[in-house]
């Protein structure tokens, strides 16, 4: 009997009802797969990790949680009076007439491709290489998030770019979890949304002409700028403004999701990841067979000039 997890999103306006949602679909074979949707309110990825291992420990007869939760939110309140200490470009404030409380992401109903993007270890290989050929005398660590998100700008950015806005500013915002970060530390059994965005801003022009490595040591460099000072800014300046996250592409990794790990009584599931969510905006980093995975989900043509610089990035006996 085998498995398959899924963590997938609802419309947000489902979610004001549901704040979080199971689907359970059983196969003839005698399989079944487990799709999961919440509001990111409730769950960011750790908390979903951990829901999801104590989810699984109630389906033997007699197992304690593998992790009792901690629900103080009170842990990432704002400050009274709120104090903001620095300018933050990664989110804006909705210009939203009195009365019309809180802002939401309305996503348009727009025709889109998916796309997962594999990229094979020696793909990840030619990546650090690359990387490598200035950072090598830098303290910056060539990870595997690190290269892809920089690869995955890069195409984003130039999938955009034209002879006409050579001068368009491309963002992209790299989702960082806080725990580590707050001084005191948050527990890793923080049940809740304890993550912000750090970003990298740069012309499409310069991202086309600087080398590789400049891009990744701006991807490496974004996350250092998230201490306890910044992010104490940043949750009062959202208390103050009530704002969204603001850049032309985000970057989430679940490289360290363990959720294929799981053990249930009939054992680990076959496979897990994402499902596709209509957002054009966003690209899910997950492990692969061997190496990497990159969910994009673009327009048409977007998509036709996304995959034509990833493919060209790359030698072609490394992509076939």
């Amino acid at each position: 009997m085998g498995a398959m997890f899924y963590l997938v999103r609802l419309d947000f306006f489902n979610l004001l009802v549901a704040q979080i949602a199971k689907l359970l679909t059983s196969f003839k074979c005698g399989g079944f797969s487990i799709g999961l949707s919440t509001n990111h309110v409730l769950l960011d990825g750790v908390s979903a990790q951990n829901f999801i291992e104590n989810l699984a420990t109630q389906a033997f007869d007699d197992k304690p949680l593998a992790i009792f939760p901690c629900n103080d939110r009170h842990l990432l309140a704002a400050r009274s009076p709120p104090h903001v200490e620095f300018p933050h470009p990664e989110f804006f404030k909705p210009d939203l007439p009195a009365g019309l409380g809180l802002p939401v992401f309305d996503c348009e109903r727009e025709e889109l491709e998916y796309t997962v993007f594999s990229l094979t270890s020696d793909a990840i290989n030619y990546l650090k290489d690359k990387a490598g050929e200035s950072i090598g005398s830098t303290t910056t660590k060539i990870t595997v998030l690190r290269v892809v998100a920089a690869l995955v700008w890069r195409c984003k950015a130039l999938a955009n770019y034209t002879e006409y806005n050579k001068d368009r500013v491309s963002t992209l915002l790299n989702v960082v979890d806080l725990r580590s970060r707050l001084n005191p530390p948050l527990p890793n059994s923080y049940c809740g949304n304890a993550v912000l965005v750090a970003y990298s801003s740069a012309t499409c022009e310069d991202i086309e002409q600087w080398p590789f490595s400049k891009l990744v040591e701006m991807v490496a460099e974004a996350p250092r700028r998230l201490t306890d000072e910044y992010a104490k800014s940043v949750i009062d300046w959202l208390e103050i403004n009530k704002g969204l996250p603001c850049g032309e592409y985000m970057v989430s990794s679940w490289l360290r999701m363990k959720f294929g790990e799981v053990v249930y009584p009939w054992g680990k599931p076959v496979h897990s990841g994402p499902v596709v969510s209509h957002r054009k905006d966003i690209c899910w980093i997950f492990p692969g067979v061997d190496g990497a995975n990159a969910l994009v989900s673009l327009p048409a043509k977007e998509m036709e000039r996304f995959v034509a610089c990833f493919r060209e990035f790359f030698p072609e006996s490394i992509i076939n």
